[in-house]
């Protein structure tokens, strides 16, 4: 199953970047494991700024085909670790793509083709802390998942 992270901007040479990293590569010895991954980062960015209908374009043409669609919202269900960790294990079979928008957030028709919509709370969080956020989320998930002592709730 492959999971992709499909966002707008780019955060080359940050704090934030080695943290992903960090993250994404502790996930990826779990998942190989457990038949979950790799992570795929995949960064687009609207050049002309054509606003937030261009930018939905970009990352609908980023999906692979047959790739279930997860977008990040603030007004997305609210799972716990633990339902995130089930919506991971239920899509092994089919790989998910998981959207964080722009600064204007995600377009109508973005939203409209979203398998699932999640959210990280009620606040709005900055998109390089929503990346850092959804790679720690996706590894303590293969550590629930596989039962590793990371997650110790």
């Amino acid at each position: 199953m492959r999971i992709n992270i499909c966002a707008i901007g780019h955060i080359r040479n940050s704090p934030e970047e080695e943290l992903i990293k960090d993250y994404i590569n502790r996930f990826d010895r779990i998942g190989n494991i457990i038949g979950v991954g790799p992570i795929k980062v995949i960064e687009k960015e609207d050049k002309k700024n054509k606003g937030v209908l261009a930018e939905g374009q970009l990352l609908m043409d980023s999906i692979p085909t047959g790739s279930i669609i997860c977008t990040l919202d603030e007004n997305g269900l609210e799972l716990d670790s633990y339902g995130f960790a089930k919506k991971i294990s239920f899509w092994r079979d089919n790989g998910v793509t998981l959207i964080i928008g722009g600064a204007s957030g995600l377009s109508k028709g973005v939203k409209e083709k979203a398998d699932l919509s999640i959210s990280l709370g009620k606040m709005v969080w900055p998109h390089r802390l929503v990346r850092v956020m959804l790679a720690e989320q996706l590894y303590r998930a293969a550590s629930i998942i596989s039962r590793s002592p990371y997650h110790k709730a």
